[in-house]
């Protein structure tokens, strides 16, 4: 569906005052789209990120205070729309073993409730689910890694091009369970009632207008730690790997999803950086050190439940469904990143933006 098709409606953008969600709303209303976001401006950051969206685009962007846990209010924002991209969450493994009923209710009971409306009362608009690689699992056990320098590297060599879309599901963690939950269903909510939906399982996304937290956005949190000169926990021993992708590379796959969700609709696409832009928690300090001219403070505590030791995404369905490909390399997009938490965090700085 074009831009111009869409634009006597809006593109919802659930979650859209988050870092993913209101870099999406931010891209889609400088091209052109009116935006309607619901967000419940519960995350760090979100009402932040809420005044910049609105002193950039004005009236293009709509924002609305609501969470997706509410039936009535999901329905009255996403009856209304062109498509939906859906990425209100909770998004922590951590909140979920604390809180596992809340994470189910956001996660799994939130998703229901976009896709009942879209089915009870906007059945052709496009929907795509932010879901995440944590729908694998653990996905490998101490024993299938080996340390090679400062990073775990699997036995098994078919792993070399990173973790593909057939590997089975093994939720673990609550957080796992619920957005798996969702994942299916919305799936199934494209097979059985004809929904145009679609399944982007996100990998580590990083970059400009991320408040990291210890539980989410890490790479985030590592450096205004270290910009505040604060010590960063590690858990585990610092070499577990992720692959990293910078943001504007992330938005790039959800607008090429949106336009073209014909042809990728009832799929699901990890979203990644892939083993180029893999690092493990060791390198990304050495970085960091690099920029800052000094090694961050460390301290170090023991694995978390559900802590992958690697996990790399293979992007190879989605290169070859949209011709998606990332553009900014995970050096140049930690230096953009770093200068934009310089000028945020940095102690008697403000950011310039607002």
């Amino acid at each position: 569906m074009s831009a111009r098709a869409r634009i006597k409606k809006p593109i919802l953008v659930t979650g859209g005052c988050g870092f993913i969600g209101c870099n999406i709303a931010d891209a889609l209303a400088t091209r052109g789209d009116p935006v309607l976001i619901l967000d419940n401006l519960s995350r760090p950051g979100a009402n932040e990120n809420a005044h910049w969206l609105k002193m950039r685009h004005g009236d293009r962007i709509e924002i609305r205070t609501g969470d997706i846990r509410d039936a009535e209010a999901v329905t009255s924002v996403a009856s209304k729309s062109s498509a939906v991209l859906h990425l209100a969450a909770q998004v922590a493994v951590t909140t979920s073993l604390d809180s596992p009923l809340d994470d189910f209710e956001t996660n799994a009971r939130g998703t229901i409730n976009v896709l009942e409306s879209l089915r009870r009362h906007n059945a052709d608009a496009p929907v795509i689910f932010a879901s995440t690689n944590k729908v694998y699992g653990r996905l490998l056990s101490e024993d299938e890694v080996v340390r090679s320098g400062t990073r775990y590297a699997p036995t098994n060599p078919q792993l070399a091009t990173g973790v593909r879309e057939s590997t089975p599901l093994d939720f673990y963690s609550p957080y796992g369970c619920s957005k798996g939950c969702a994942d299916q269903y919305v799936n199934d909510y494209g097979r059985v009632f004809g929904l145009r939906s679609a399944v982007l399982r996100m990998s580590c996304v990083f970059g400009q207008r991320q408040f990291g937290t210890e539980d989410q956005g890490w790479i985030a949190h590592f450096i205004i730690h270290a910009i505040n000169n604060e010590p960063i926990t590690i858990y585990g021993d610092g070499m577990q790997v992720r692959d990293a992708l910078y943001v504007s590379d992330a938005v790039a796959a959800w607008l090429l999803a949106l336009d073209q969700i014909d042809r990728v609709r009832g799929s699901f696409f990890n979203l990644g950086g892939g083993p180029e832009n893999a690092l493990s928690l060791l390198e990304l300090l050495d970085i960091i050190a690099e920029m800052r001219g000094h090694h961050p403070l460390l301290r170090f505590a023991d694995w978390r439940p559900g802590d992958q030791p690697w996990y790399v995404s293979s992007t190879a369905a989605l290169a070859a469904a949209t011709d998606w490909a990332p553009r900014v390399s995970l050096r140049d997009g930690l230096h953009l990143l770093h200068a934009w938490l310089e000028q945020r965090f940095a102690p008697g700085r403000r950011e310039a933006s607002l």
